[in-house]
C-alpha cells in the first residue's frame, strides 16, 4: 500500500475543483492510496480502517475472502472511508480516464460523509487516529489478560447493534444549541403545550408572531419576542431556568447500562473490561450511519460520477469503456437490489420533480393522470432540493418519501416472487406485483433495523437483568439467542432474562381453499390456519438457557 504518484494526485485535485464548482462541499485535504486486490482482502474485514483493533474474526474473514478470490477473482474500483482527512483506496492498474470517473465517485462519498446529519457525531475527530490508540490499548491488555480480552470483545460485539445511535445524535444536537435556542424550544414545546395547555389555534398564532418578530427585527427578533413573553408571563423565565437544572437523564443503551450497573464489571480487578467494551461501543457508533445510508450514499456518489464525468473533456475517446463500466455499477437488476442504481435514479427523479414543482401540494392534489404527466412549474430548484435531501435523510426516510408509483412505472420496477417448478425441478422467478407500496416494503425489509430492546430496571429484587424486546413484527433470530445471552450473563455477572415474541403456528380445522388469500396480519384467526404471536421469556442462568411462556 502506497500513496498515489504526483501525476495521479494532480488528476484528483482537478476533479476536486470541478466538483466544488458543481456544488459539492468537502475538506480540501484527502489521502489516496494505491492497493492491490489482496491488500483490499486484508483491509475489508476491518471496514478498510487499517488501524482498527485486532480481533480473531478478522483473520477468519480474510481467509474466507482469499478462498473466494481464488475461485472468483474480482477487481474492485475504489473504497473510501469517513476519516479526517478522508482516505480512499484505488486499484493499482487503473488507467487515467477510469481514475477520473472513480475520483468523482469518491468525492461524492466524501461530500455525503461530511454533510449528512446522520454522520454529525463523526465530524469532530479523526477516527483512524482514535482507532490506532484503541488498538494499542487492546494489544497491551491482550498481552496481560490473554484470551479474556477476546471473550469480552466477542460478548460486546454480540450486542453492539443495540447501541443508542439516535440518542448520540440527539446529545450532539443538544450540545450545539445556545441558550436562546433552548429557551425557544422550552417555550413552544413545554411552556405552551404542557404548562399553559393552549389550544392549537393559539399555538399557531404564537408561531406566526415569532416569525413576524424575526422578519421585522432581524438579529434582535428573538430578543424582542421574549421581551414580550416576559411581560405577559412573568413566571416564564424562572420556569425556564429551573428546566435547565432539572435535566432528565437520557435513555441508555444496553452496553451503557452494563457499564454503569454491572457489579461484576465495576470490580477493581475487572475495570480493564470496561475499557475494551467502550472501544467496541465507540466503534459501532462510528459505523452506524454508514449502515443506515447505504442506498443514499452509493446513489449520491453514482449520480455525481456520471454527471461530472460526462461533462469532463477527459472522457473523449473512452465513451464506450465508460458506458461499460458505468452499466456494470449502476444497472437495475430484475431480481434483487442494487443500491447504486436505485439511489442514483431516485436522486435524478427527485431533481427533475423539484425542477417541475412536483413536490408541491398543487401537484400532489392532482388526480388526473394526463395532468400529472404534463405538470411543469419550471421552478429551477431541483439541484438545491437534492442537496437538502442529501443533508437530512437516511435510507428509510428516502425510500418512504420518494419511491412513488410514477417512479415504479418509469423504470418498469416490480416485486418478484420465487416458486418451484416441480415438472422441471427448477426455481422460477415471477412478477408478483408492481405496487409501489409493496416495492417499498421489500426494500425496507432489506434495510438495517436492529431490534428494539430495553432494560426493565425495576424487574425484581434478585437483580437479574430483565430485557424487553419491543416487538415490531419480526422475531429475534432464534439461533443467536443462547450465545448472545450467555455473553450478557458474563458481563452482568448474574442471570439474564429476555422477554420477546415468538410465532405459534395454528393447525386449521379444515383444509383452506386453494384460492383463499394468505393472511396478511401477524395476528390472524387460528381457524383460518394463520399464525399468532405469544410472549415468552428466556432465562440464562449459569450458562444454561430455559424458556417459558408468559
Amino acid at each position: 500500500m502506497e500513496l498515489i504518484d504526483q501525476h495521479t494526485k494532480k488528476i484528483m485535485e482537478g476533479c476536486k475543483e470541478r466538483a466544488k464548482t458543481a456544488g459539492l462541499r468537502f475538506q480540501d485535504e484527502s489521502l489516496e492510496y494505491i492497493v492491490t486486490n489482496r491488500d483490499i482482502l486484508e483491509l475489508s474485514p476491518k471496514v478498510m480502517i487499517p488501524t482498527l483493533y485486532d480481533y480473531w474474526v478478522h483473520d477468519v474473514e480474510v481467509l474466507k475472502e482469499k478462498g473466494k478470490y481464488e475461485l472468483y477473482p474480482g477487481n474492485p474500483y475504489e473504497t473510501v472511508i469517513n476519516t479526517r482527512p478522508a482516505i480512499s483506496f484505488y486499484n493499482d492498474n487503473n488507467p487515467d480516464w477510469l481514475n477520473v470517473m472513480i475520483f468523482y465517485h469518491v468525492l461524492g462519498h466524501i461530500d455525503f460523509f461530511q454533510n449528512n446529519i446522520y454522520f454529525q457525531h463523526t465530524w469532530d475527530y479523526d477516527f483512524t487516529g482514535q482507532a490506532l490508540s484503541d488498538k494499542r490499548t487492546i494489544a497491551r491488555l491482550r498481552a496481560e489478560k490473554n484470551k479474556w480480552v477476546d471473550y469480552v470483545i466477542e460478548f460486546t460485539r454480540g450486542i453492539d447493534n443495540l447501541v443508542g445511535f439516535h440518542e448520540a445524535l440527539s446529545k450532539k444536537n443538544s450540545a450545539i444549541l445556545d441558550g436562546r435556542s433552548k429557551r425557544l424550544n422550552f417555550y413552544f414545546d413545554i411552556f405552551l403545550q404542557s404548562i399553559l395547555k393552549v389550544r392549537i389555534d393559539v399555538y399557531v398564532k404564537e408561531i406566526e408572531r415569532y416569525n413576524l418578530s424575526i422578519h421585522a427585527n432581524n438579529v434582535l427578533g428573538e430578543e424582542v419576542f421574549f421581551a414580550e413573553i416576559k411581560q405577559k408571563y412573568p413566571e416564564f423565565e424562572a420556569l425556564f431556568q429551573k428546566s435547565l437544572k432539572d435535566k432528565p437523564k437520557g435513555r441508555r443503551d444496553l452496553i451503557q447500562f452494563l457499564l454503569e450497573h454491572s457489579e461484576f464489571l465495576n470490580k477493581e480487578e475487572n475495570q480493564w473490561m470496561k475499557t475494551v467494551i467502550q472501544v467496541v461501543r465507540k466503534t459501532s457508533l462510528f459505523f452506524q450511519p454508514q449502515i443506515r445510508t447505504k442506498i443514499m450514499n452509493e446513489g449520491w456518489a453514482s449520480y455525481w460520477h456520471e454527471h461530472l464525468f460526462l461533462k469532463d473533456e477527459r472522457i473523449k475517446g473512452h465513451e464506450v469503456e465508460f458506458a461499460r463500466v458505468n452499466a456494470a455499477v449502476t444497472s437495475l437488476p430484475r431480481v434483487g437490489l442494487n443500491p447504486y442504481a436505485l439511489g442514483m435514479r431516485l436522486f435524478a427523479e427527485i431533481e427533475e420533480m423539484a425542477d417541475k414543482g412536483r413536490h408541491d401540494y398543487a401537484f400532489q392534489r392532482l388526480l388526473d393522470a394526463e395532468a400529472r404527466r404534463s405538470f411543469d412549474a419550471d421552478t429551477g430548484q431541483g439541484r438545491a432540493f437534492i442537496f437538502a435531501v442529501r443533508e437530512n435523510y437516511c435510507d428509510s426516510m428516502f425510500i418512504n418519501t420518494f419511491l412513488t408509483q410514477e417512479f415504479m412505472s418509469r423504470y418498469n420496477l416490480f416485486v418478484t416472487g420465487k416458486r418451484l417448478n416441480k415438472r422441471k425441478m427448477v426455481w422460477e422467478y415471477y412478477i408478483k406485483n408492481r405496487d409501489a407500496g409493496e416495492y417499498r416494503k421489500m426494500i425496507q425489509d432489506s434495510l438495517y433495523h436492529p431490534p428494539h430492546i430495553t432494560v426493565k430496571e425495576d424487574s425484581n429484587e434478585k437483580q437479574e437483568l430483565y430485557l424487553v424486546h419491543h416487538f415490531e413484527g419480526k422475531p429475534l433470530v432464534n439461533e443467536f439467542i443462547a450465545n448472545t445471552m450467555m455473553g450478557i450473563e458474563y458481563l452482568w455477572g448474574k442471570p439474564v432474562m429476555l422477554e420477546t415474541s415468538e410465532v405459534v403456528a395454528q393447525t386449521p380445522e379444515k383444509p383452506a381453499a386453494l384460492t383463499a388469500r394468505p393472511p396478511t396480519s401477524p395476528k390472524t384467526d387460528a381457524k383460518a390456519g394463520g399464525i399468532v404471536w405469544r410472549r415468552v421469556v428466556y432465562t440464562m442462568k449459569e450458562r444454561k438457557l430455559s424458556k417459558h411462556e408468559m
